[in-house]
């Protein structure tokens, strides 16, 4: 049995994310999953949020817009819509993400209702994520 997962995030901008870690937490479309080394395969959908890594003890943070991940006994690999580090999130441009669909969510007339919904979550996630990392 393996003693380490190769987790490996990539976007269609590239790979975000490829390392040898111990456990990997990540936001699953129907509720969050754990995976260890040894873990029987499986596809699921992913949904808007943060993928916590465990590497030597220490947690790391990759925040996820939804996509897919394949999990092997011995790697996952994720595709995500885009996907950010926690400390490569600008904080700042995500703050005034979330002020933007706050207030078109607020109108509630005329908005596609399901879009302003979506960069709210990505908003508050990319803010989480960077909070989590230590970033603020």
């Amino acid at each position: 049995m393996a003693e380490k997962l190769t987790l490996e995030v990539v976007s269609p901008y590239g790979q975000t994310f490829k390392d040898e870690v111990d456990e990997v937490i990540a936001p699953g479309s129907e509720g969050e999953f754990g995976v260890l080394p040894g873990h029987i395969p499986f596809i699921t959908t992913l949904k808007i949020g943060i993928l916590i890594y465990k590497k030597n003890g220490k947690p790391g943070y990759i925040f996820v817009n939804s996509g897919y991940a394949e999990v092997y006994e011995d790697r996952v690999l994720v595709l995500a819509d885009s996907a950010e580090k926690a400390e490569d999130i600008d904080v700042e441009r995500a703050k005034e993400a979330l002020r933007r669909a706050e207030e078109l969510l607020k109108k509630q007339e005329n908005i596609d209702f399901a879009r302003a919904q979506a960069a709210l979550q990505r908003a508050i996630n990319r803010i989480r994520a960077a909070e989590l990392a230590g970033k603020r």
